[in-house]
């Protein structure tokens, strides 16, 4: 059908839940130039049509589940959750609301003593001029209750119950019978009348109350309701079974005798919830005709299932009902029925509608007494081009044929629709054949465009669930190594080091050992760098460069694999090795090569990107850092030992000075070399320093790994265990090694027990002590910076053990520190003096010197 277009005006915006409000809650009435309107919470909104603005705002203790407006006696009433029915009269609101109408709009609370009908089982309700009718949920059925509406100008409580009865239903659904969760669907209920009933409808179009035609009614609710002229509620339930009460039965069902469930007449089952029941006018009216009733019944359900009843001949000329299954297009949110045959209906994609009217040339009037004709075969919905709405109501203040929408948004914009039936879609005109043949040019070359983009698309919804796999895969990896900080880890990176010969050089190369015990996978993306971080370089703040990184990808590292990675440590260009170096190494997840291909926009029918308006959305460090292990290569583990026969331990040395080799292949056969090295050796004694250590303090430390051993013995190994030759040295029993340096000069390290007197009252303490000797100042303090490294971390180890020291003679310990602290002041004067002397005086200040650095070197105290 070509529908007519609409003309959409907004109003007002209100307040509603992140993703739009709730189906089957809100409610939207008319009375005049006042809208009251509710989106589903505990607030119901008054709003002036004419001013444009917000009239007042009433807070009710709970969700507002339904709205009646009875004009006639100008109340409206409300349906609070789980606390019962209020009324509020429209002459004291209209009143109070014109008081502040001024914004901020207040919002009032509702005085308790407005509700009429406390009952926190309800679930519907519908209001008639003399009556209340009243749903509630029982245990395992739903009950119809009647109850008598007080006369104009009298209290607004309903009177007594004047009659109720059970509806013979399915168990209600799960959800609504906890009294925290709130239902999914309520019920519908609909008053229909027949036309010569005595209570007119005291409600607009808007509240649900239709008048059919005769037929129609007597065919639908039996010749009891039509004789009676009684008005029928319809009810609609959340299972989809639709069925009728008549009203007047039920006032007479608590006297009169009978079973009681014979009062309820089922209908139909939609086999889904009831989302709406009104009624229609298919047919056209004759002239002379003025009161308007509707021929047609009209139910939809949730998922889109449309029933429609109306009185039809059959073939033999009997008055039957008609009765016809459409289904539109679904979920439907909420519908209303204007005056003439259209359905208006609501889905998440938006505002639709379907004409109803006879799809044939109606049958002659005059054949049979004006019987109607019969209900379309299909319907055809027709979209009107309107966002999704919550709820919605049709006004009567229309033009003849139009209809005018007051509906709420899904989003909770009050809006108005006009519809206008002269302004219809534009019809197709008529194409000759050569438009014909270009039109579908145009179309297949569409189609192809479509399936291009559809491909691309595809492609990049691939590549994003990819990319999200790979994230969830990051996010497992990341909470197991950061969740396992002490004990082992489920992946880690042991790092060892050994000499290697490579183009003619010594070099120490350090190997990292990755091994994967955990239960994930280590795919594309992946990487190990390693930071390699020297001594020298860590004291330069300066310098922009203080660190090398090396960084390997990990390619398909699955649980309990390994990988090996060697790397160089030195001596680099400069052909030195600067000790100690740091190791560090750490797992590396790349964002930018997985994510950042999938956040491109891969649609090439859009704009292309360009590098200005493509947003920044990954971080700078465009990654994932995990560390793993940070290990200090020092001069213990760069020792080479050649006396041992150790492989790869007579170093070639960095390259040498082509002039400084043909001078010394030049010098006269004989002679002495005239090298810094070879002076340093001839004229000066060894740099030589001293530490004691306590023999208990390393017995209790070794423990049983090294039973057996001599100590002295057993304490080299342990200062060499890190070391490539450390197998060698346990395996010859040694107590002294002399060992290279990695610049070729040697240093010599020497294990003997000695006894300290003196410092204990109970008498000598046995200890041992160790001496590094080297003729290099440098390597000599390289080497004693290791060995107190390693003797530091075995006294706190033993600390956090609860070993005690022996008893010490305080003034002992006193008297050294005073020593020391004289020899430090000694060593400043030393070196103030050597700026300010000349050469010749200098020669014997440095001398000094070098006497208190080595006293310094050699401290009489003792590790316990």
């Amino acid at each position: 059908m070509a529908g007519p277009r609409p003309r959409v005006e907004y109003l007002a915006g209100f307040c509603c839940p992140l993703g739009g409000l709730a189906a089957g809650k809100p409610r939207v009435l008319c009375h005049g130039a006042e809208i009251f309107l509710s989106t589903g919470s505990e607030l119901v909104y008054v709003y002036d049509r004419e001013g444009r603005l917000l009239i007042a705002v009433y807070k009710f203790p709970g969700q507002v589940w339904h709205l009646e407006l009875l004009a006639l006696r100008k109340v409206l009433y409300v349906l609070c959750a789980r606390s019962g029915i209020y009324c509020l009269s429209l002459d004291q609101t209209t009143s109070e609301d014109r008081q502040v109408s001024e914004p901020p709009v207040p919002v009032i609370p509702v005085d308790p003593d407005s509700c009429v009908l406390p009952d926190t089982s309800l679930h519907a309700f519908t209001v008639l001029d003399d009556a209340l009718i009243t749903l509630a949920l029982g245990p395992t059925q739903w009950k119809m209750q009647l109850f008598e509406c007080p006369s104009p100008g009298e209290d607004p409580r309903p009177g007594g119950q004047i009659g109720e009865v059970e509806l013979s239903t399915c168990i209600p659904p799960a959800e609504s019978q906890g009294e925290s969760a709130a239902p999914c669907f309520l019920p519908v209920l609909c008053c229909a009348s027949p036309p010569g009933s005595r209570a007119p409808l005291g409600h607009s179009w808007s509240s649900g109350g239709v008048t059919l035609e005769g037929a129609l009614f007597g065919l639908l609710f039996g010749a009891d309701a039509a004789l009676l002229e009684s008005p029928v509620v319809l009810c609609g339930l959340p299972d989809g079974q639709l069925c009728c009460v008549i009203i007047k039965t039920l006032v007479t069902s608590t006297s009169a005798p009978g079973y009681p469930k014979a009062l309820v007449k089922i209908l139909h089952h939609l086999e889904e919830p009831v989302v709406f029941i009104g009624a229609l006018r298919t047919e056209p009216l004759a002239e002379d005709v003025e009161d308007v009733h509707c021929d047609c019944l009209v139910a939809l359900g949730h998922h889109g299932r449309t029933l429609a009843i109306k009185a039809s001949w059959d073939e033999a000329g009997h008055l039957v009902p008609e009765l016809r299954e459409y289904s539109v297009p679904g979920p439907v949110l909420c519908a209303a029925c204007d005056r003439s045959s259209h359905v208006y209906h609501s889905t998440s994609a938006g505002l639709r509608v379907v004409d109803l009217a006879q799809g044939g040339s109606p049958l002659d009037p005059t054949e049979h007494d004006g019987a109607p004709g019969s209900l379309p075969p299909l319907l055809y919905p027709d979209s009107l081009g309107v966002c999704s709405l919550a709820t919605l109501c049709v006004s009567s203040s229309v033009p003849e044929g139009g209809a005018e929408l007051l509906a709420l948004s899904a989003k909770g914009r009050l809006m108005i629709c006009y519809l206008n039936p002269h302004d219809e879609a534009p019809q197709p005109s008529r194409v000759t054949s050569a438009k014909a043949g270009q039109k579908i040019k145009q179309l297949l070359s569409g189609i192809g465009t479509m399936s291009e983009r559809v491909s691309s698309l595809k492609k990049a919804v691939d590549q994003r669930d990819k990319a999200l796999t790979c994230l969830n895969e990051v996010m497992n990896v990341s909470c197991a190594l950061l969740s396992s900080r002490e004990g082992p880890r489920p992946i880690s990176c042991t790092i060892s080091t050994a000499w290697s010969r490579l183009q003619l050089q010594d070099v120490l190369m350090a190997t990292c050992l990755l091994e994967n015990s955990s239960s994930f996978s280590l795919d594309r993306g992946w990487a190990l760098c390693v930071q390699v971080l020297r001594s020298s370089r860590a004291l330069d703040l300066d310098s922009a460069s203080s660190a090398v990184t090396y960084t390997i990808p990990v390619d398909q590292l699955g649980p309990g694999g390994r990988r090996e990675v060697t790397l160089p440590l030195g001596p680099g260009e400069d052909g030195a090795l600067d000790l100690p170096v740091t190791v560090s190494c750490a797992l590396f997840y790349s964002l930018r090569e997985v994510v950042g291909r999938a956040l491109e926009p891969r649609d090439p029918f859009k704009d292309p990107p360009s590098a200005e308006c493509t947003p920044v959305v990954l971080p700078e460090q465009d990654g994932v850092c995990l560390p793993l292990s940070e290990h200090t290569v020092d001069m213990l583990q760069g020792l080479r030992f050649p006396s041992l026969g150790v492989p790869h331990t007579e170093a070639l040395g960095p390259a040498k000075d082509p002039i400084h080799t043909f001078l010394g292949n030049c010098r006269v056969p004989g002679s002495q070399p005239a090298g810094p090295e070879s002076l340093r050796a001839k004229y000066l004694p060894p740099s030589v320093a001293t530490i004691k250590v306590s023999a208990e303090l390393l017995r209790a430390a070794l423990g049983d790994s090294h039973a057996g051993v001599p100590l002295g013995c057993a304490t080299l190994q342990w200062l060499l265990t890190e070391n490539a030759a450390a197998d060698i040295v346990k395996a010859q029993v040694l107590s002294s090694v002399q060992g290279v340096a990695p610049d070729g000069t040697d240093v010599h390290l020497i294990i003997r027990e000695v006894t300290v007197t003196d410092l204990c009252p109970a008498g000598p303490i046995q200890a041992m002590e160790i001496q590094v000797e080297s003729s290099s100042l440098a390597n000599m303090c390289r080497a004693h910076h290791a060995i107190v490294g390693r003797l530091q971390r075995l006294v706190v180890e033993q600390a956090a053990r609860g070993s005690n020291p022996p008893d010490l003679r305080l003034q002992y310990l006193h008297q050294m520190q005073a020593n020391h602290e004289t020899l430090l002041r000694e060593v400043q004067m030393l070196r103030d003096r050597l700026c300010t002397e000349d050469e010749a005086s200098s020669c014997a200040t440095a001398q000094r010197l070098l006497q208190v650095y080595r006293r310094l070197r050699s401290p009489s105290l003792l590790l316990l």
